[in-house]
């Protein structure tokens, strides 16, 4: 499993990190805003080794979250990628409101939103509910 996690947090990148440490067949890469995050998905793509999972921040400088998912979500579309195959995203955020919700399911198409502090039993508990083993 490929793994992207998009967090400008140090202390929260590394956290994150830490979770899937050690496990085998699981493969994070970490950047630390939505440029990046666009720019490693489209790279994963360009290598045929797309990402399966994205754990995605919310608010971040240059790009945030929720303008990160649309152009992740704008390049599936470009080149055909089945709404069914689409990259899973955990959007993760510090701010629970209603608004970022709506944002992160309806307008960007999340497929989960987790409020932190993350903890690793709700992750991977959502991760199973989208259909991860690990």
């Amino acid at each position: 499993m490929r793994i992207l996690i998009v967090e400008d947090d140090f202390g929260s990148r590394r956290f994150l990190q830490a979770l899937f440490q050690g496990m085998p067949e699981v493969y994070v890469d970490v950047v630390v805003d939505g440029d990046e995050a666009v720019q490693a998905f489209q790279l994963a793509w360009e290598e045929k080794t797309p990402y399966e999972l994205i754990l995605l921040d919310i608010m971040m400088p240059n790009m945030d979250g929720h303008e990160a998912l649309q152009e992740i979500r704008k390049f599936e579309e470009s080149i055909g990628v089945h709404h069914k195959d689409r990259v899973s995203v955990i959007m993760t955020t510090a701010l629970g409101d209603p608004r970022n919700v709506v944002d992160a399911y309806y307008h960007g198409e999340a497929d989960a939103y987790l409020v932190k502090p993350i903890e690793q039993q709700k992750l991977f508990a959502t991760m199973a509910q989208l259909g991860f083993a690990l």
